[in-house]
């Protein structure tokens, strides 16, 4: 056994998720409910229909560098933590910590909340809900998913799966239909103008972040790598195969959008999938893509849930975290505790509404993170000691390309935001004199076995 496989050793978690299940992942998790109104985000930034192509393909190639420099790393470290362990490896363990405290804190329970809270609102549509309603339903997917996710990784990942290939065969249903009857309006790829004369440098980066937002999820994935079987292949072929799917998605429902909707029409709407759609069908497309947009948004929930505690279970198991996260169901073979602790957590923020801020404040300093993965791997490829079975392709060029690109959103950000950035940098910088004491006091209860 080499030394990666003494040190990503998970012991209790049993490894079943294949190929099919862990690309269902990449792919559910990414696709939630952006692409159905972040078009106009893009749109509003790129009012020119070559531009938006331009923007989605960037955004789809600058994702794809992510999840090579990420599949590059599953590959050497194969069990379960994903960034946090790689950030833990290449840098140092405070680094993969502060990853691991915003992820509970703020970020991926955030994400959890948040999308929560969009499947509630897209049920208001169908079911007169106020604002407690639609917290409760919130709630309660987020509750019903973590149970679903508590018995066993086989039953999540399965039911992310049926989701995933539910969204893709109404995805491309959308096209068809979106072409086919779409041939009715009066104008196709109307309005705006050319690229070059209506967009600068400033909304070119503005519209690619924005086009980035929808690709996210692309690395939780490597979460679970612990329970994946063969993580060093099955991951990096995940990752290329997922979000290359996403992509052809994306640029294709874009597609859609602007040869049923003029250039104008997309920037403005506020729901643009349901707009299309109307367009299409009348007023009943609306409802039809409300139902989507629930379908869609209630597998993403489940795949991030399945996710976020194998970190959270990784931190414990080195004992940075209170040893709870690290129990294994001794039936279910999940992380049951951390499941638990997570549902909890992201309920309250559901219940507070207090993810709206915290999430808007803190999920930026992602892309840092993201960054020094890039920066991390080129360390790494400076180890001879260092196994993998997988190598970027491209290589350095894709990982120094993707943590430049990474670092500029983040400048951009701090730049057009000082004040909330400050204070989101502040929250991730909390987790420092946590660390501190973790550190200290680590007790017997950490089961690390690798330097």
């Amino acid at each position: 056994m080499t030394e990666t496989d003494k040190s990503t050793d998970d012991g209790q978690l049993r490894r079943a998720i294949g190929l099919p299940y862990a690309t269902a992942m990449v792919i559910g998790t990414i696709i939630g409910a952006s692409i159905f109104v972040q078009p106009s985000e893009v749109t509003g930034q790129v009012p020119s229909v070559a531009g938006v192509f331009v923007v989605w393909i960037t955004a789809g190639v600058l994702s794809l560098f992510g999840a090579l420099v990420c599949a590059e790393l599953a590959s050497i470290y194969t069990g379960s933590g994903g960034v946090y362990v790689y950030l833990r490896e290449a840098f140092a363990p405070w680094v993969g910590f502060l990853w691991g405290w915003a992820m509970f804190w703020v970020m991926h329970s955030g994400i959890i909340a948040a999308v929560a809270v969009v499947f509630a609102r897209y049920a208001a549509y169908f079911f007169p809900l106020g604002e407690g309603g639609t917290r409760a339903v919130a709630v309660a997917v987020i509750l019903v998913l973590s149970a679903v996710n508590y018995r066993g990784v086989s039953q999540g990942s399965a039911l992310q799966a049926a989701f995933t290939a539910g969204k893709l065969v109404a995805i491309g249903a959308i096209v068809v239909l979106g072409l086919v009857f779409g041939s009715r309006a009066p104008e196709h790829f109307s309005g705006g103008g050319p690229f070059l004369a209506t967009t600068g440098p400033s909304e070119f980066i503005l519209a690619v972040v924005a086009g980035l937002f929808a690709f996210g999820g692309w690395h939780m994935v490597t979460y679970n790598a612990g329970e994946t079987v063969d993580p060093r292949r099955t991951i990096p072929r995940a990752l290329i195969i997922g979000t290359l799917v996403v992509t052809g998605c994306y640029v294709a429902l874009n597609a859609v959008y602007l040869y049923v909707l003029p250039v104008e029409a997309v920037a403005s709407s506020t729901r643009v999938a349901a707009d299309a759609a109307d367009a299409l069908f009348g007023f009943g497309g609306g409802a039809a893509m409300s139902a989507l947009v629930m379908f869609s948004t209630f597998g993403a929930v489940s795949g991030i849930i399945l996710a976020g505690p194998r970190v959270y279970y990784a931190m414990s198991r080195d004992g940075l975290l209170f040893a709870e996260f690290g129990r294994v169901h001794p039936r279910f073979q999940t992380p049951h505790r951390a499941l638990v602790m997570q549902a909890g957590w992201s309920s309250v923020l559901v219940l507070t509404g207090t993810f709206r801020e915290l999430f808007t404040r803190v999920i930026y300093t992602e892309w840092i993170f993201f960054g020094l993965l890039a920066v991390g791997l080129i360390l790494l490829r400076r180890r001879p000691e260092v196994q993998r079975e997988y190598r970027v392709w491209g290589y350095p060029a894709v990982p120094v390309v993707f943590a430049l690109s990474a670092f500029a959103i983040v400048t951009n950000q701090i730049l057009s935001d000082p004040r909330q950035s400050l204070i989101g940098a502040a929250i991730v910088l909390a987790g420092l004199p946590v660390y501190w004491l973790w550190s200290r006091n680590r007790g017997p209860h950490s089961t690390r076995t690798h330097p």
